[in-house]
């Protein structure tokens, strides 16, 4: 069978392109100015012996979904999402369970198999019962077709549409969760792999979960490793990195005494220039918007570097949504006046969580929450296993007839 070879000039408009993007120089200069937090603010590390100190909680949210179709229609659909939580560099439990691995909580449904669009009607129907999202909605006091942004029909007209959605504000659901069912005080932090932006979601109900948490003193802050942003800031970071490993860092007075521990780390806000360029298309000021109204979500994107990885520039680097009202407290009455000092405080304590060796330069509390509730390429082969086992011991089923259920035509050819 002939290999599809892709054109050559393909692969050089690609290559262009991605010069194009992360050569681009925005003019962000590398020397701060403390009144402009558009500017890189510059900070020593949290000392190592000091990281497991500190009081606060880390609560840390993520979810995964997967799906898999055999050759004879039947699909097998499964979404979850869940949280861990940290203190002191101490997991805590959050479950009812004796498990001594997983300490953190899941939530998830019970329908998994999809032969009719009337199966992913189900899906959704469960999925809105389950406890977290009834909390969620009843919080936000509207009807769920009014704080999603799309209608039933559209989010069921497919299995992979109906997963995304319901891991997505299932995840938002555990943040909820965490701000009014667990134990929590003014200053603890919830972490959640991605933006704190939706487009499930609209943003008018976000803004209120924003609002909800930043009174309860909470510190909602979305991790982003993966983002536009850092394609068109990468030349930005290569820059900064430069001059604070080589200027800065020699005539900077640490308080660390020990030259390995002596990092300097550093944070800025997304200008509006570099947010049109990363979020490029019809719908992209709405969702990198720095406002309450006519946006996505309850963010405010900053760079951060908070730790540094000697020779793997940039790996370091991530994109923080904080809170938009942690950052400009007055913004409802249109005062945008920055918190600098709740941002810088915010920035340095996140930094009690980026020291570990396995993936230093991001906050380790969101690995935990990942490793439960991930739904990895093995999904597939536990998903037919177990089902097959349970046909067998529980239904009696007819092996040969079972065999026969999930053979996979593809396989054989």
């Amino acid at each position: 069978m002939q290999i599809f070879n892709i054109p050559e000039d393909v692969i050089n408009g690609v290559a262009a392109e991605i010069h194009s993007k992360t050569s681009k120089d925005y003019k962000i200069p590398v020397v701060g100015v403390p009144d402009n937090l558009e500017t890189p603010q510059v900070f020593e590390i949290m000392s190592f012996d000091e990281i497991d100190k500190p009081t606060f909680r880390i609560y840390a949210v993520d979810g995964s979904r997967n799906s898999h179709t055999l050759y004879n229609g039947i699909s097998l659909c499964f979404y979850q999402a869940g949280f861990v939580c940290f203190r002191q560099g101490q997991q805590a439990r959050l479950n009812k369970g004796k498990d001594p691995v997983v300490l953190g909580q899941v939530f998830h449904g019970t329908k998994m198999l999809v032969l009719s669009e009337k199966d992913l009607s189900e899906i959704y129907d469960e999925f809105l019962a389950l406890p977290p999202v009834a909390g969620l909605l009843l919080f936000l006091g509207d009807k769920p077709e009014n704080v999603f942004a799309y209608g039933k029909e559209l989010v069921i007209a497919s299995a992979s549409t109906l997963l995304a959605f319901c891991q997505e504000v299932l995840e938002w659901a555990c943040v909820y969760d965490i701000a009014t069912t667990r134990e929590i005080d003014n200053g603890d932090f919830i972490l959640r792999d991605g933006a704190l932006r939706s487009l499930n979601i609209r943003q008018r109900y976000l803004v209120k979960l924003g609002h909800l948490l930043h009174t309860k003193g909470l510190r909602l802050v979305g991790v982003t490793k993966q983002s536009p942003i850092k394609t068109e800031l990468s030349y930005t970071f290569s820059k900064m990195d430069s001059y604070l490993q080589s200027k800065l860092k020699p005539a900077y007075s640490f308080k660390a005494a020990d030259p390995k521990r002596q990092k300097l780390c550093c944070y800025f806000e997304v200008r509006d220039d570099v947010l049109d360029a990363a979020y490029s298309g019809s719908s992209s000021n709405m969702y990198a918007k720095k406002d309450i109204n006519g946006g996505r979500g309850t963010g405010l994107f900053f760079a951060t570097r908070l730790d540094y990885v000697e020779k793997l520039q940039n790996y370091d680097w991530l994109v923080c949504d904080l809170n938009i009202y942690d950052c400009i407290p007055g913004i409802a009455n249109k005062d945008l006046t920055r918190d600098s000092q709740t941002i810088a405080a915010i920035m340095l304590d996140l930094t009690a969580t980026t020291q570990e060796h396995y993936i230093l330069g991001y906050p380790y509390p969101l690995v935990e929450p990942h490793n439960p509730v991930s739904l990895t390429s093995d999904f597939k082969q536990e998903a037919i296993g177990r089902v097959k086992n349970a046909l067998y011991a529980k239904q009696q089923m007819d092996h040969t007839d079972m065999e026969n259920l999930f053979i996979d035509l593809h396989s054989r050819f």
